[in-house]
């Protein structure tokens, strides 16, 4: 649809408070001042569209999003943009974190018009809530190759009244398009061989100098960095290895990474990791700290364990409540700016640090000199050539950082984004559980465990989770804290935790789960119906639903036995293995699940829990570098699922013994952690 001309009215006022007053979104309630009679997403806003005959505007974003707040201060607090929007528009507001439903909704949308996906969306509804037209943001005034915002709203407002067909037809070919996303008829293939295949396709992809995906910007991606790890130890491939190394290695010496207080921003808006937007995401930062860990047991890098250690600092310190719950993000902005808190010039590192030798070490480590990095100030990295350190320069290192820390600290914080969600909980749940007995730390233990209690203690109705307030859950909480309670049981030997996992997987097979298809739908069955069912294995900036369940899917069948599971597997790996192929930079949570799918690594302890040896022989379990480990624990006298490959076998000399099995093939038992651990660093075994 084409532009009208632009228009230059820019004033800005505040007015009385809008409907958001009252929401209990942080997001919302930060544009309750908006001019814009903003609604918040709910029957109320759809009926006054259809009631008033006028196209809905909807604003998707969150509270830690840089331009979401770009977008808020140039656009919706401007009073004649306003005027546009009251005039001609039903205007929905719309926390993505919040309603993930919509989100994704309008993020398939965007993706089938051919835009680019990200926050802040701006979508153009029809009054009965069809996608017509939209994009992400937009400036005030033509800029960067972008159209104004006014324009394009003044465009949308003249063509829905004066050729309503143009915007009918737009409409029914995105719900087409759509509906053929999500139309899966479950007769794909995957295999081994075209696993290969597809890493043919993906190595022209990526950056070998600076690590990652892409030339303008970076992003973690940490779920293409599991598939590329696990098929690497699978195959043996150096070179792959090689890659997910480097790209860990180079976040977490960029700027994306904060160094005085853990924790990594969401992405950079260059290639090599320098300067990043300034948000930390939980969910970001329980990807990396997973995939860390895992790539850590193998290269028993210290930078690896050092970043492990000081992100889950960071997420204990300031994102868990004290009932035990995550809290969503952290702002990019604080005091209007963004990263302000995050910055530096040199003259402020110099009137903490002093004048010494040892500041100029450090000064030269992190990169600050007079001018800076960033707008004149300094983002603190290690991206450049590094002093030689002995353990007295480390040791320096460590406490100037801490000094840094605690000037830092009396800075204006950016706001923390108190809201719990299950989904995000989940993946941070199972990192930390996995972390906690790879490094030894039972605290790390703990602390998964008082958020899982939150979660099924607060936000658990029944059988059916929350996502987050009176919001029902989607796919992405059920999954997520599967694989949370999976994990625990794996660290616990807790036959809770499996019960939950079980009991939570019926809810997705009973309401979300496609039988003829073999894929979940994001929503319930008996849930809001939006205008198109969503369905996909797509990853954004969480793994997919349909990718995740293929891994715990897998878990469970091998865990309990149950043919069920194996079957929902196998139909789950079909309903993809087309798609994949063809997009495989998509779809990393889903062939990382299917590396585990093709050849887990089963390891069966017998020992009693209170046992010192049984800890030791489970720890190793975790430990070793096998990335598509299921880790069982039974005590003497119980017995593993007949399908099990150390179905019937015992302990050795009444002594705690694993097994150590892929394929049908289980290892001649063994008693002692190294025993153990040579055994899984079996190049056979490094699966």
């Amino acid at each position: 649809m084409t532009l009208a001309p632009p228009l230059t009215t820019t004033s800005k006022s505040s007015m009385s408070e809008n409907r958001l007053a009252q929401e209990t979104s942080l997001y919302l309630r930060q544009h309750k001042e908006n001019p814009v009679d903003w609604w918040p997403w709910g029957p109320e806003a759809l009926a006054a569209a259809k009631d008033q005959n006028k196209p809905i505007l909807i604003s998707v974003g969150y509270a830690a999003c840089h331009w979401c707040h770009v977008m808020a201060h140039e656009s919706f607090e401007d009073d004649d943009t306003a005027k546009l929007i009251n005039s001609d528009f039903i205007a929905i507001k719309v926390d993505r974190e919040e309603r993930p439903d919509v989100d994704a909704m309008c993020l398939d949308a965007l993706r089938v018009m051919g835009q680019p996906q990200g926050w802040p969306i701006t979508l153009f509804m029809s009054p009965d809530g069809v996608p017509f037209f939209g994009g992400t943001y937009f400036p005030d005034a033509p800029r960067h190759g972008m159209p104004a915002f006014k324009d394009i709203l003044a465009r949308v407002a003249t063509v829905f009244k004066e050729q309503p067909q143009e915007i009918t037809n737009h409409a029914e070919a995105v719900t087409a398009a759509l509906n053929a996303a999500t139309a899966h008829d479950g007769s794909g293939e995957m295999s081994l061989d075209i696993i290969e295949e597809i890493m043919v396709k993906i190595g022209p992809m990526a950056d070998r100098v600076q690590g990652g995906f892409g030339g303008g910007q970076k992003f973690p991606q940490t779920m293409l960095l599991n598939f590329l790890w696990r098929n690497g130890l699978r195959t043996g491939d150096t070179t792959r290895q090689q890659f997910v190394i480097r790209s860990l290695k180079q976040m977490s010496r960029g700027g994306i990474y904060d160094h005085l207080g853990g924790g990594y921003a969401r992405y950079t808006i260059d290639s090599n990791w320098m300067v990043p937007h300034f948000e930390k995401m939980l969910y970001d930062n329980a990807l990396i700290i997973a995939t860390l860990t895992e790539v850590w047991k193998k290269t028993e890098d210290r930078v690896f364990a050092q970043r492990v250690e000081e992100t889950i600092g960071w997420a204990l310190r300031e994102m868990q409540h004290n009932e035990g719950g995550f809290a969503a993000s952290l702002d990019a902005d604080s005091e209007g700016e963004e990263g302000k808190f995050y910055v530096w010039d040199d003259a402020e590192v110099t009137e903490v640090l002093g004048e010494s030798d040892d500041t100029k070490i450090f000064k030269a480590t992190y990169a600050v000199g007079p001018g800076g990095n960033f707008e004149g100030k300094t983002i603190l990295n290690q991206l450049g050539p590094q002093p030689e350190m002995s353990p007295q320069n480390l040791a320096s290192l460590a406490a100037n950082r801490a000094l840094l820390f605690q000037a830092r600290e009396k800075r204006v914080r950016p706001t923390r984004d108190d809201k719990v969600l299950a989904d995000w909980n989940g993946l941070m749940i199972a990192a930390l559980a996995e972390a906690a007995m790879t490094f030894e730390r039972p605290e790390w233990l703990d602390a998964a465990r008082s958020a899982y209690r939150f979660i099924t203690e607060t936000m658990n109705d029944g059988d059916r989770l929350r996502h987050v307030g009176i919001h029902a859950a989607v796919a992405t909480d059920f999954a997520n804290m599967i694989g949370a309670a999976l994990t625990l049981y794996e660290a616990t030997a807790e036959q809770a935790y499996l019960d939950q996992a079980r009991a939570w997987e019926k809810v997705l097979a009973d309401h979300f789960l496609d039988q003829e298809r073999g894929s979940y739908y994001y929503t319930a069955d008996d849930g809001e119906q939006l205008a198109v069912r969503i369905r996909g294995a797509i990853d954004d900036s969480t793994p997919s639903a349909n990718g995740t369940m293929l891994t715990h899917l897998t878990r469970l069948w091998l865990l309990t036995g149950e043919e069920v599971y194996r079957g929902r597997a196998d139909a789950l790996l079909r309903a993809f293995g087309t798609e994949a192929a063809e997009e495989p930079l998509n779809f990393g949570a889903y062939l990382g699940s299917a590396e585990l799918y093709f050849t887990p690594v089963q390891i069966a302890v017998i020992g009693r829990q209170s046992q010192a040896g049984t800890q030791e022989l489970v720890h190793e379990s975790f430990r070793a570098p096998a990335a598509t480990r299921i880790l069982q624990v039974i005590e003497p006298g119980e017995k593993l699922p007949e399908h099990h490959p150390a179905f019937g076998k015992k302990q050795d000399g009444h002594k705690p013994t694993a097994y150590v099995c892929i394929g049908t093939t289980c290892s001649k038992p063994v008693t002692s952690r190294k025993s153990l651990g040579h055994l899984l660093a079996a190049p056979a075994l490094a699966v």
